[in-house]
């Protein structure tokens, strides 16, 4: 079979295309591994490419196809796993010299076990900033992550690698981890959709932490729908990890797909400290208040709520991430200082200046919030905010600490343990993506992405490509993808 002319936007059409012997696993890895070769050294997406492996594991995918053996959705698709999650067939470098090498022992951690389980092709290792709290640097052996709809503007965030690969058909679909934002905001940067799993629905053994109470690991794709599959495949008990939940998972992609759709579904739109920030951008709050438009189209019912104490939630993961990310890292600071990044190193040390009194008062904050939250989801089933306060915003003027200092839309989540999606929502003028996010009850990503998966169905904002990036990808600039049911809408 010769190479297919264009690639697959979604894990679904690809999945579509593979059963249908439209295309093979390997043709299809084999694309995607020459688009990388083509444009990752303009996009620093990958730390590491594994063809060799990647293309071992599509012809085991091909060979199961032949003998009737299906073994789950993301059989034969390529999908890439960030830099801080370990894989056996590459190191887990964290993009820092800091990191011991052979963290991770050379095995994979349970989620990329679970994913070569359900035989997808693995690509590589993603880019991600060092041990997920600094920002990139130059020089660095490690590459520089760049937003595909504009360079010299941020691709935000820790699993930017994961979100640009997505962005940029450099592969159909990952993993990332977010503490504070870091599968949302790179997810919502870059135009692509990123879900935050409820804190411990995915096992997060096998993943260089950041902080204990705080760190997830999440799908980041394209779709809603594909996020689903994916955490179809990742989500549930793991017993070597102890903050795994017990839990049983639900069919993901069945909830995401239910009947109905978000009719009479109720979202909660809060204004105070979310859509009447002085710092918001007017097209991301325009963004936000379309969505609720189109949501509303769709069936649902839209209601003003209040978050309380969402700027004291914000503030208490900021101290919970800074104090149990310095706790890790306490003895190489002090011993390998020079070897760490300087603005993680500076971050880092900012940490030392809080008391154990300040730690246990974030705690005592945190469980405050997920207690007035109760009361929030007692009247509605989601929440949709912004995602960020701006489009992506240039790299030069990219400041992490100073961020942590202003409102966020992301990290309050994280105190509470909630699952949240990303998903594209429009462009700003400057042609950057903008994001919306949902917001759900713990262990309610069913709905959360159903509720994602709607409003994608009704518009094409997922399915628009980075103008660098649209030669030999499907349904460039916003066509029509299969599983889009609306002609016309956003």
């Amino acid at each position: 079979m010769t190479l297919p002319l264009t690639l697959p936007l979604t894990i679904e059409d690809a999945a579509e295309a593979l059963r249908s012997g439209a295309v093979t696993s390997h043709d299809l890895t084999r694309t995607v591994l020459d688009r990388i070769a083509r444009l990752d050294g303009a996009l620093g997406a990958y730390v590491a490419v594994t063809a060799d492996a990647a293309l071992a594991a599509a012809a085991d995918a091909d060979a199961d196809f032949a003998r009737g053996i299906d073994r789950s959705p993301l059989q034969g698709v390529p999908l890439v796993v960030k830099d801080l999650i370990a894989t056996r067939d590459a190191p887990t470098r964290a993009n820092s010299e800091v990191l011991a090498p052979g963290w991770g022992g050379g095995a994979d951690a349970p989620a990329v076990a679970r994913l070569r389980a359900a035989g997808s092709v693995l690509l590589g290792k993603s880019t991600t900033n060092e041990f997920a709290c600094g920002l990139p640097e130059r020089p660095s052996r490690f590459p520089f992550p760049r937003n595909p709809w504009n360079p010299e503007h941020t691709a935000m965030g820790s699993s930017s690698g994961t979100a640009i690969a997505v962005s940029a058909g450099l592969a159909l679909g990952g993993l990332g981890t977010d503490t504070g934002g870091s599968v949302r905001g790179p997810s919502g940067a870059n135009g692509c959709t990123g879900l935050k799993v409820t804190f411990g629905r995915v096992p997060k053994s096998g993943v260089v932490p950041c902080a204990f109470t705080l760190d997830t690991v999440g799908p980041m794709a394209r779709s809603a729908y594909d996020c689903a599959l994916i955490l179809d495949a990742v989500a549930g008990h793991d017993p070597g990890d102890p903050h795994s939940s017990p839990l049983p998972a639900d069919r993901y992609a069945d909830g995401t797909r239910g009947e109905g759709g978000v009719e009479g579904l109720r979202i909660g739109v809060p204004t105070g400290y979310f859509l009447d920030s002085p710092l918001l951008d007017g097209e991301v709050r325009d963004g936000v208040l379309r969505a609720a438009d189109e949501l509303a189209r769709a069936g649902a019912t839209i209601t003003d709520v209040a978050v309380p104490y969402a700027q004291e939630a914000n503030d208490a993961n900021n101290v919970t991430f800074l104090c149990e990310c310095f706790a890790y890292h306490r003895s190489d600071l002090i011993d390998r200082w020079d070897d760490y990044g300087r603005t993680t190193r500076e971050l880092l040390a900012r940490a030392a200046f809080f008391t154990g009194a300040d730690y246990v008062q974030a705690q005592r904050v945190r469980a405050l919030f997920r207690r007035a939250l109760a009361d929030v989801f007692a009247e509605v089933d989601v929440l949709l905010t912004p995602v960020a306060l701006t489009p992506p915003a240039p790299v030069a003027t990219a400041d992490f600490a100073a961020a942590l200092l202003r409102p966020g839309f992301q990290a309050l989540w994280n105190a509470a343990g909630l699952p949240a999606a990303a998903m594209p929502c429009g462009s700003a003028a400057s042609g950057l993506p903008l994001s919306v996010q949902v917001v759900g009850r713990p262990f309610g990503e069913s709905t959360v992405l159903r509720v994602a998966d709607t409003y994608q169905r009704h518009t094409d904002f997922h399915l628009r490509v980075p103008p660098a990036a649209r030669d030999g990808v499907a349904h460039p600039g916003g066509e029509r993808s299969s599983h889009t049911a609306r002609e016309g809408a956003g």
